[in-house]
């Protein structure tokens, strides 16, 4: 599905949007946004505010369509304001293959750099690093536990969308029941506020729902696939599955349906790729809980531009949350959220 990228929202529309779709989906409860509203386009008063800047994003990794559509979004925001943008990430979301590149930005020595981390504390020293030399360093999506480190934050509100995809997976098994949980694994900011959200949700409303210990798959589809498919065979009474990304949600969709319990083992999913919206329309995945990496794209540029020129950078800035279902996903205004494969998508 090809996606219109949205206007920006502020934080009461992202409210607004949410709510739509936990009507569709008969959730109980509405999370709120993130704590601040979004930054607009209007924080940089010239076309060419960026003019002869140079910026860089490094992405958590290239094979994710959610990056896919951040890079769009700060291209889209890059050539708004003449910045020269460079675009880099890992072929897996990894430490290890993100590392080097960090090292190779703090040789390099753009301007800016807009980076979202693979781990919330491990690449400290190569964030350091490039901090110490001077580039202006802006966080998307992910982060890290170091609050000296970033002038800006930019993310979703991670542990609403774990409480929301708790409501909604509850609604959908008839709150009683057994749930698997699929997260990437531990250590990232984004996907562990995810979890403790859906935890919080679950063990404070839902006392008929046991939960099982949460299961890594390495951001590996096919992890996943096998994890999922686990479980249904050692708990015959599972009911239903949490996935915390866009491999995740892969693969547990893959491994219900392997399993022939495509409709009876419900799902509750994190972003919204096209292969997750096929997923929905055949019943396989009930819920898929888009974020905005879009936006979240253009304002780490506008970010990068405003610490470049002397404006005023907003610390922390909520991107919105939409849950997309069965009922809920042709609409336009819920539809344009799905991500992208290519920015000519």
């Amino acid at each position: 599905m090809s996606r219109g990228f949205p206007a920006r929202v502020t934080g009461l529309a992202t409210m607004m949007v949410v709510a739509v779709g936990l009507s569709a989906c008969s959730s109980s409860t509405s999370p709120s946004a993130g704590s601040t509203s979004t930054a607009t386009s209007s924080a940089t008063s010239s076309a060419a505010a960026g003019a002869g800047k140079s910026v860089e994003l490094i992405v958590g990794t290239k094979s994710d369509d959610f990056y896919v559509t951040m890079e769009c979004g700060a291209q889209a925001e890059a050539a708004k304001l003449g910045v020269k943008l460079t675009v880099n990430g890992p072929p897996d979301f990894s430490v290890s293959e993100q590392a080097p590149i960090l090292n190779a930005v703090a040789v390099a020595k753009p301007d800016a750099l807009i980076v979202a981390p693979t781990s919330a504390t491990a690449l400290d020293p190569e964030l350091q690093r490039i901090q110490g030399e001077g580039i202006k360093l802006i966080f998307v999506d992910t982060d890290s536990s170091d609050t000296s480190l970033g002038l800006s934050r930019i993310t979703s509100d991670n542990t609403g969308g774990g409480k929301l995809a708790a409501d909604s997976l509850a609604t959908a098994i008839g709150g009683k029941g057994t749930v698997a949980v699929i997260n990437v694994m531990p250590g990232i900011s984004t996907t562990d506020a995810r979890i403790q959200g859906f935890d919080q949700e679950m063990a404070a409303k839902y006392p008929n729902i046991k939960v099982l210990p949460v299961q890594y798959d390495n951001d590996s589809a096919a992890t996943a696939a096998t994890q999922v498919e686990g479980d249904i065979t050692a708990h015959p009474d599972l009911s239903g599955v949490f996935a915390t990304n866009v491999l995740s949600a892969q693969g547990a969709a893959t491994g219900v349906d392997h399993a022939g319990k495509s409709g009876a083992v419900k799902l509750a999913t994190f972003d919204a790729d096209p292969q997750q919206i096929q997923a929905l329309k055949s019943n396989t995945i009930q819920l898929a809980i888009a974020q905005d990496p879009f936006l979240e794209g253009e304002d780490g540029v506008i970010q990068a531009v405003n610490a470049l020129t002397g404006k005023t950078v907003t610390a922390n800035i909520g991107t919105p949350l939409v849950a997309i279902t069965q009922q809920n996903m042709t609409q336009p205004s819920v539809s344009k959220y799905v991500y992208v494969s290519s920015c000519s998508s």
